[in-house]
C-alpha cells in the first residue's frame, strides 16, 4: 500500500511542474475508520467509512495554491495537479511561501498494529459492552450514558519537488465510557477512557471501573465557599491546559499576535518543576511519525524546561518568516487542506511525587477533576481565565467531600510559575491535541463558589 501510495505522490509532483509550478507537494492518505457505540448492552449504531484522497500545493514565485480529490487514477491526478498550479496564479503573494530546505525521516517505533485487521467486528463490541458491564457493576452507578469504540487504520505518503519521498502506515484504537451517579439535580458524570495502537491494548474494564469511579466520586457535589487555595489538577484536566498553551507556542499565533507568549522566548515563564516537550517520536505517542506534513523530521523539541520557554512551534512559511529552521511541526487534518503549524505530541515530564503525595503536599485544597469553558474563558492575549470546575476538597491532605459549580481564575502565566510539582502517573489523554499528562499541584488559585 505505501508503494502505491508514494507513487501517486510523486506521479501528482511530475503532473504539478510541467503545468507551471516552480515547486509542487503531493500528499496521499487512504485510511479506514470504524465506531460502535452500545447502549445496554445491545449496538446502538455501527459505522464504517474510508477516505481515500490526494492533496498537491503548487508554488509559482511565491504564491500557493492548493487542490485536492479522490481520484487517484493518472488522469485525476494530473487534474488535481493543474487545478492546484491555476490555484496558485490567482492566490496573493507570500514571501514566506514554499517548501522545507530540510527534508528527512527520523527512526520510530512501529506504528501500525499487525492485530487491528484481524480483529472483526464481533470481539470490538465485545470491548464495548465489556466496557459497560464494569461501569454498570458499580452499585452508585445510576446509568451508563455511552461507551463508544472507535478505530482508524490506514496509510500516508508524502513527495516533493525537492526530492523527498516518503510514507508510512499507523493505526490507533480508543474507547470511552460515561456514567451517571446521583439522580436530578444531582447527577454527575465520569469518564472512563484508553488508548492503544489497536484494540488488543485497549483495557474495557478499567475504562468501565474508571467511569464510574469518577462518576461516583463526584456523588453529592455542591458548592463551597469562595477561597484561594492550592489546586492539584488530575491529568484530564492538566491536560486540557497544556493543550491550549501549545497552541498559544504555535509560531503562527506568536506572529499573528494572538499568544500571550509572544515575545518571552528565553523568558522565565513556569516554575522549574514543569518540562513541557513537543516530541514527534515518542513511543505509542498518538501522533507519532517519522516526518511532519511537509516531509521534515519529526524530532523531541524541549518548549519549557528550567522554567523558560525555549522555543516556538515552526513549519516552513513561519520559520522562513522568523529567519529560523522548521521545527517538524507542521501538521495535516486530511488530504483535503493544507499543513499547518501545530503540535504533535506534547510531553510533560512526569515528577516523583504520587497522586497521594501530591495531596499532602496541597494539604487543604481542591482536586479539579473537569473543566467546563476551556476555550471560550481564557484569553489568548492576557492569558487570563475562569473556568467552571468539579472535583474533590482536599482536607489534611486528603479527598474529601466532592465539589460542583465552582469557578477557578488565574492567568496562564501566574498558572505556570505556581506549579510546585508534577506528578508521577502520567498518561495519554486526547483533550486538547494528544498530551502525555500527570497530576499538577499548583501553589495556589481563586476558587469562586457560594
Amino acid at each position: 500500500m505505501n508503494a502505491d501510495l508514494e507513487r501517486v505522490a510523486r506521479s501528482a509532483v511530475d503532473a504539478a511542474l510541467p503545468a507551471g509550478a516552480t515547486d509542487a507537494e503531493a500528499f496521499v492518505e487512504e485510511e479506514v475508520e470504524r465506531e460502535i457505540r452500545v447502549y445496554e448492552g445491545q449496538v446502538e449504531s455501527l459505522t464504517d467509512a474510508s477516505s481515500r484522497g490526494l492533496g498537491v500545493r503548487a508554488f509559482v514565485d511565491g504564491q500557493m495554491g492548493y487542490a485536492y480529490g479522490t481520484d487517484l487514477e493518472p488522469d485525476g491526478i494530473d487534474a488535481v495537479a493543474r487545478t492546484a498550479r491555476a490555484a496558485a496564479g490567482v492566490a496573493d503573494s507570500d514571501p514566506d511561501a514554499g517548501l522545507p530546505q530540510d527534508t528527512g525521516v527520523s527512526e520510530v517505533g512501529p506504528l501500525r498494529s499487525p492485530e487491528i485487521s484481524e480483529w472483526g467486528t464481533e470481539p470490538k463490541i465485545e470491548l464495548a459492552v465489556t466496557a459497560e458491564r464494569a461501569a454498570r457493576a458499580h452499585p452508585e452507578v445510576t446509568q451508563v450514558e455511552q461507551v463508544v469504540y472507535a478505530d482508524a487504520d490506514g496509510a500516508r505518503a508524502l513527495a516533493s519537488s525537492r526530492g523527498f519521498s516518503g510514507s508510512f502506515e499507523a493505526s490507533a484504537a480508543w474507547a470511552y465510557a460515561t456514567a451517571f451517579s446521583g439522580e436530578g439535580a444531582d447527577l454527575m458524570i465520569g469518564t472512563g477512557l484508553d488508548l492503544a495502537r489497536g484494540p488488543e491494548g485497549l483495557d474495557a474494564e478499567a475504562i468501565g471501573r474508571e467511569a464510574a469511579e469518577r462518576a461516583v466520586s463526584l456523588a453529592g457535589a455542591r458548592q463551597i465557599p469562595s477561597r484561594r487555595c492550592p489546586v492539584v489538577f488530575d491529568p484530564f484536566v492538566a491536560a486540557s491546559f497544556l493543550g491550549f498553551i501549545g497552541g498559544m507556542l504555535s509560531a503562527d499565533a506568536v506572529q499573528r499576535g494572538r499568544s500571550l507568549f509572544a515575545g518571552r522566548e528565553g523568558e522565565e515563564i513556569a516554575n522549574d518543576a514543569l518540562r513541557l516537550a513537543d516530541d514527534g517520536t515518542a513511543a505509542n505517542g498518538p501522533a507519532t511519525s517519522p516526518f511532519d506534513g511537509e516531509g521534515c523530521p519529526r524530532r523531541r523539541l524541549p518548549l519549557i524546561d528550567g522554567g523558560r520557554l525555549l522555543t516556538f512551534l515552526y513549519d516552513s512559511r513561519t520559520a522562513r518568516r522568523a529567519g529560523r529552521d522548521a521545527t517538524g511541526n507542521a501538521e495535516r487534518s486530511s488530504y483535503r487542506s493544507p499543513p499547518a503549524v501545530g503540535t504533535s505530541n506534547l510531553v510533560v515530564e512526569p515528577g516523583g511525587d504520587s497522586l497521594e503525595d501530591l495531596l499532602r503536599r496541597a494539604g487543604d485544597g481542591l482536586l479539579v477533576m473537569t473543566v467546563a469553558g476551556l476555550h471560550s474563558g481564557v484569553n489568548p492575549i492576557s492569558g487570563t481565565f475562569s473556568v467552571g470546575a468539579t472535583g474533590r476538597l482536599i482536607e489534611g491532605g486528603e479527598l474529601a467531600g466532592p465539589v460542583r459549580e465552582v469557578t477557578i481564575a488565574s492567568d496562564l502565566l501566574t498558572m505556570l510559575k505556581s506549579v510546585e510539582a508534577v506528578g508521577s502517573e502520567a498518561r495519554w489523554v486526547p483533550f486538547g491535541g494528544s498530551v502525555y499528562a500527570a497530576p499538577l499541584l499548583l501553589s495556589e488559585m481563586a476558587v469562586s463558589g457560594s
